[in-house]
């Protein structure tokens, strides 16, 4: 990856994490700052643009580094956070809430890692019973692994996070960092799935369905538990399409080494639609939700019979103990 400018805070140009990521990326330009503000947050940005052509940011995430989940989102646990050590990722969905959410399309990296760990033994220690922290709310959680290197020095923290689960939700097939240990009950890769079609009309620069299920079997053949997650849902209307598409996914992987199961329609905040509207304003699937929404229909792109449809086509596959719908 080519990477014209790399922004620092002053504050971690010498931190170990930034220099391991100056050395992994290729870059022209290196500019000291004093916040990251300074550069993510300016409202008079091109989403679009910066997309094609993103900077790295690097810098130091100063408190709020686990949050609460929202209610529904859950698989299965009582204590639901989540952590964002990055923002951005390089895939390109149009659906994505991130576009709406940050004026910034540049890949934003915290490198107080250790500031993340901390945090999350810490929860686990004040809660009773275990405590699932979801890593892949804000950015793709293996995608730039090889530059980052966030997950590898997660896995060397396991062993503290007693009572604790932590699920790497993720589109990438980047699995080489899990290849190299031995399959855990504390960590849970977990894999976004849509119909081939979908994927090749709104997931863009993602791998294609066939990769992503070969990833999975393999970490499936070397023991490890996947979370599967069909969420978003993109509902295209085709019932047929979908019947065919839960049943290349469920034949092909190891149903005994499926952890657990989510299934949920787009949701994006009104807030933020109406920002994506403006950068894509030629895209007729998010007019059409913007449209929507504008009309106080909130349950967009799966119609209730639709997503009632997919439960009951998953159900064929795996016990409803295992499925969530968030």
């Amino acid at each position: 990856m080519k990477i014209n400018n790399v922004y620092i805070e002053e504050k971690v140009k010498d931190h170990p994490n930034t220099q391991m990521i100056l050395k992994r990326i290729n870059f022209q330009n290196r500019v000291i700052c004093n916040n990251y503000s300074e550069i993510f947050n300016p409202s008079n940005q091109s989403f679009r643009i910066q997309k094609n052509y993103p900077s790295f940011i690097l810098a130091k995430k100063e408190s709020n580094f686990v949050k609460f989940t929202p209610k529904k989102f859950t698989i299965g646990y009582k204590n639901n956070y989540y952590f964002s050590h990055m923002m951005n990722c390089p895939f390109d969905c149009k659906y994505c809430y991130l576009q709406g959410m940050f004026n910034s399309a540049n890949f934003l990296v915290f490198v107080n890692y250790e500031d993340f760990f901390d945090a999350i033994r810490a929860t686990i220690h004040k809660n009773k019973g275990t405590s699932c922290f979801f890593s892949g709310y804000d950015c793709d959680s293996l995608a730039l692994e090889n530059i980052t290197g966030f997950t590898k020095k997660l896995i060397s923290n396991l062993n503290s996070f007693k009572n604790g689960c932590i699920e790497l939700r993720s589109k990438s097939t980047n699995i080489k960092v899990l290849k190299g240990i031995k399959p855990t009950r504390t960590l849970i890769p977990a894999f976004s799935l849509n119909p081939e079609f979908v994927i090749k009309e709104f997931e863009c620069k993602t791998p294609s369905l066939k990769q992503r299920l070969s990833s999975i079997t393999n970490l499936q053949d070397m023991g490890w538990n996947i979370g599967i997650r069909f969420d978003p849902i993109i509902w295209l209307g085709n019932e047929k399409n979908y019947k065919k598409f839960f049943s290349e996914v469920f034949f092909k992987l190891n149903l005994n080494k499926i952890h657990s199961i989510t299934f949920g329609n787009f949701r994006v905040p009104v807030k933020y639609l109406k920002k994506l509207s403006k950068i894509r304003p030629n895209d007729s699937f998010i007019q059409m939700a913007s449209s929507r929404q504008n009309f106080g229909i909130k349950d967009n792109f799966i119609e209730q019979e639709g997503k009632e449809f997919c439960k009951q086509e998953i159900l064929k596959f795996v016990d409803k103990k295992k499925l969530f719908e968030n």
